[in-house]
């Protein structure tokens, strides 16, 4: 699923995106698997209805976060870490923290790995269109683990600083 988020990042601007329909015959004309696409359209559905959640009330601009027991489980110590490296150098505010916060835990895997996670920030962002300084995105697009090889390149990087 990550990989057809890669996709869509490479070759769509956010305002850009097919209708569903569309993106699923497209995706699948790209070679992408039925449960993948199922996955990615599902996934991105959710994304889609946190459009909302950009207007949480102003006491959640200053406020800390504490992770509850799952999300503890599921994003690991770097993970977190990483979502406050985000926040306190200004790249993402509370309602996206929220939201990456929030897709991160809609994936299937039982822990996210920090490739994964910037994948999904990437994908916030770009939904979003929340403009973030090159330093970070650099970061963002950095790979830290042996986790796959998920081909963002520098379309991407210049996609999310237009």
């Amino acid at each position: 699923m990550i990989d057809i988020l890669v996709y869509l990042f490479e070759n769509y601007l956010p305002d850009a995106c097919p209708e569903p329909a569309v993106l699923a015959r497209k995706l699948s004309a790209a070679g992408f698997g039925t449960d993948d696409i199922s996955a990615a359209l599902s996934w991105l559905d959710g994304l889609a209805g946190k459009e909302g959640g950009r207007c949480l009330s102003p006491a959640l601009a200053n406020s800390i976060r504490i992770y509850n027991e799952e999300e503890q489980e599921r994003l690991p110590a770097a993970c977190r870490g990483f979502i406050g490296f985000l926040e306190q150098h200004g790249a993402v505010d509370a309602p996206l923290r929220e939201a990456i916060i929030e897709r991160a835990l809609a994936l299937p895997d039982a822990e996210v790995s920090l490739d994964r996670l910037k994948v999904i920030v990437l994908a916030v962002i770009w939904r979003y269109r929340h403009e973030v300084d090159a330093l970070i995105l650099e970061e963002l697009l950095a790979e830290d683990s042996d986790d796959e090889d998920f081909g963002v390149n520098e379309d991407v990087t210049r996609l999310l600083l237009n």
